[in-house]
This record gives structure tokens, sequence and C-alpha cells, in this order.
């Protein structure tokens, strides 16, 4: 972490309790809406500039509630925290959730037990090499760009693009595909957003049907301002930050 970076206040414990319990409410009430179970969905906690004894509170908390709970990082100069007695072998699936540089491969797949961000073929080369030399099985997720948006990453939101590096990722011996993952549109027009989520969810069962990968049940999408909306479209992990820690600086 550079010097200029700043490690926002935590929220005080009432404030953290109650942001929690918000998004669990949102959670719930949307899965209730489409007729899901709340409990299928990971809440995947985004712990971007946060501390250890923050990111502590926030698992302590979710267990007590009995959920679905994951730790994801972003950037790999992050992953080292988690290295911290108040983090380590505490038993939390770790993701690694952002843009991925092929000379971090050997540190997310060292971190990660999930990546969700395979969105170039040099990236799939890059980690099944340091897999394969970590003698480690990893779970990936084949990113789509799905509002077309110039500055985000991921393959196009077309079939043959996505059952082409899908197929690739099957023949590796240590990475696993598990489903896709997205960054909704980023507008206001929430039918835009909305369209933009479902069209993952149609993806996902179209390249499921295409390859034969029964195992292609994840979907990751939805953040903190249109969880409701990923929800209801199928989500099955929600990436959640800022509405639980609060704002970053």
């Amino acid at each position: 972490m550079t010097s200029a970076q700043t490690v926002p206040d935590p929220p005080a414990p009432d404030q953290l309790v109650d942001r929690l319990d918000g998004v669990l409410e949102r959670i719930d009430a949307a899965a209730r809406r489409v007729g899901r179970d709340p409990q299928e969905i990971t809440l995947l906690l985004a712990t971007k500039l946060r501390t250890p004894a923050q990111i502590a509170e926030v698992i302590e908390l979710l267990r007590q509630r009995e959920r679905r709970i994951a730790v994801g990082e972003n950037r790999a100069q992050e992953i080292a925290k988690h290295a911290d007695p108040l983090l380590a072998d505490n038993g939390v699936p770790r993701h690694f959730i952002g843009r991925l540089q092929t000379n971090k491969a050997r540190d997310v797949v060292a971190f990660a037990q999930m990546v969700h961000s395979v969105d170039r073929p040099d990236i799939a080369d890059a980690l099944e090499r340091r897999a394969q030399m970590a003698e480690k099985t990893l779970e990936v997720l084949v990113q789509v760009n799905t509002s077309g948006e110039e500055s985000k990453g991921g393959f196009a939101p077309e079939l043959e693009a996505v059952t082409g590096i899908l197929e690739r990722l099957r023949e590796s011996p240590v990475l696993r595909p598990v489903g896709l993952m997205t960054i909704g549109a980023n507008t206001t027009d929430l039918e835009v957003v909305r369209a933009s989520l479902r069209s993952l969810r149609e993806l996902r069962d179209a390249a499921r049907a295409a390859t034969g990968i029964d195992g292609l049940t994840e979907l990751s999408m939805g953040m903190s301002g249109d969880l409701e909306i990923a929800v209801e479209e199928g989500a099955t992990i929600v990436r959640v930050g800022s509405a639980i820690f609060g704002p970053r600086p």
C-alpha cells in the first residue's frame, strides 16, 4: 500500500451491524421475490483497503448469522494482509476478484481458491502454469463484458467466445471452470443494468448446454449498488464492500 492511499476509519460497531444486516435484508428480500433460497447466495466481502481487524469483525458477525461467506481481494498487493493471525487459517474461502496481471499469477494462486477474472487467454495460461507449479487445483470464472463498456475487461458476450475459453479451461489439469462473472452496466437506468446481468445468466445456461460442463453453476455479479437486481437475475455470488464497511477513500 502506497503512502498516497489511506485506510478509511472503521464504522462504529453498531453502525457496522446495521449496515451488514441491511445488506442481508436486501439479499433476502430480492431472493424471496423470485422464489430463491437466500442461503444459496454467497456474500463475498470485497476487502480492498480494509484492515484485518475490520475484516475479521464482519466475518464473525456473518458466522453468527450462519451465512455463506467468502473474502475477495482485487489487488495482488493487498493479499499479504490475509496472513495476519486475525485472518489466517480461518476457513473462509478466499477469492481474487480484480483485473489480473500475468506477473502476479503466482501470488494469486497462492492466495485464492477461486479467481473471478479470467478475462483473456494469457491469464488462463499464467494461472495454469502457476497452479501446476503449486500442485493446486484452482476454480475459475470467465469474465464477460456484458455491458460492452470499453473500461471493463472480459470476453465478448457471445456464445462462441465464451465456449471457446471454457473448452480451453476444461482441458487444463489444474483449472476448473465453475461459472461466469460480470460487472453490471454503469448507468442509473436500472433496466439497462438488469439486461446486462440477465444476459450473463442466459449465456451461462447456453454455454453449459453447449459444452456439457455440468459444474458451470456460479454467477458472480452484483455489487453494493445493484445486488438486488443481481439476486433476482440469478447471482450465486454477490460482491459487497462499501455497503458494509463504508465508503472507500
